[in-house]
């Protein structure tokens, strides 16, 4: 009997385990579907005209399939992507696209100065922040030696003849704030 319980208790925690999202995921039975925007469709198959051709190396690309850009351009233009001289690494419509916009116009510094205008805003957000947070005053780091006893310690020192350093250096005591105080 106790063998047929501790069976049936290992059958529902099994079942119970199975329905749990990662534990399914763990052993591998969920399914994965292929994320809809990395597929990239295939060109169709067609048999070259010239059979001389040698055959493709494994791993190869292949040749008429077009790349994102290249498919992008034709989709734009509506023509078929050319074999153009490229100058500069631009090809002509790149070119005319830019002298349109005005890009061919553009400041060559502009990436330095919108770092400039980046770090100046970064640090003005910053200030803000911390005003928002910190919104009391700051205590001075370090202590603060009370001159006028440290004055008459040097003296007294000095006039009964003991090293300088001799006694305890008189310190001004900050006032501990209160709780709610500065708020009001």
């Amino acid at each position: 009997m106790s063998r047929l319980t501790a069976l049936s208790v290992i059958a529902i925690l099994s079942v119970g385990l199975a329905a749990c999202d990662s534990a399914r995921e763990t052993l591998g039975l969920n399914k994965r579907a292929p994320d809809e925007f990395a597929v990239v469709p295939r060109a169709p198959l067609v048999l070259p005209p010239n059979y001389d051709l040698r055959p493709p190396e494994p791993g190869a690309p292949r040749p008429q399939e077009a790349t994102p850009a290249q498919a992008a351009r034709q989709a734009l233009t509506g023509t078929a992507p050319s074999a153009a001289p490229v100058a500069n690494g631009i090809d002509p419509l790149d070119q005319a696209v830019l002298a349109r916009t005005g890009g061919d116009r553009a400041d060559p510094s502009i990436r330095a100065t919108i770092a400039q205008e980046n770090t100046q805003l970064a640090e003005a957000s910053e200030s803000f922040v911390d005003d928002l947070l910190f919104w009391q005053e700051r205590e001075e780091p370090g202590t603060v030696i009370d001159a006028g006893a440290e004055q008459r310690r040097l003296q007294t020192n000095q006039a009964v003849g003991r090293p300088i350093d001799t006694g305890e250096t008189p310190i001004i005591e900050r006032k501990r704030r209160g709780l709610l105080e500065g708020i009001f």
